[in-house]
């Protein structure tokens, strides 16, 4: 069985978000959410806020909704670039530089892991 969460318009550029996530890629979601909460990052906040959504969207679809987290890893996990806001920012001698304040949409599945 797996779950997915996905949030989107993250107010970061995806290559920061992307630094984030491959540090839990494929780990079990127990060791993934330590790594996420002592993680100095501002994405890391935003990650273990998704997480913890694909944790909780696992546990409402199954029925009995005692799947123990202990049996749970991140299946996939992976970044996607949002639209990016165009801003102008004066320059010298009357020229304009344009910024560009990207966004971008993260998704995470979780999966059981099967006992063999």
């Amino acid at each position: 069985m797996e779950a997915r969460a996905v949030h989107r318009y993250i107010g970061t550029s995806p290559r920061k978000m992307k630094l984030v996530i491959d540090m839990i890629r494929g780990k079990l979601v127990d060791d993934a959410l330590s790594i996420l909460h002592f993680d100095p990052h501002h994405a890391s906040k935003v990650a273990e806020k998704v997480l913890r959504s694909a944790i909780s969207n696992i546990q409402n679809k199954d029925e009995a909704g005692k799947i123990d987290t202990e049996t749970l890893f991140v299946k996939e996990i992976f970044v996607n670039q949002g639209p990016s806001m165009k801003r102008i920012l004066p320059a010298p001698m009357g020229r304009a530089f344009r910024i560009r304040k990207r966004a971008n949409h993260v998704t995470i599945i979780v999966a059981q892991r099967t006992s063999k």
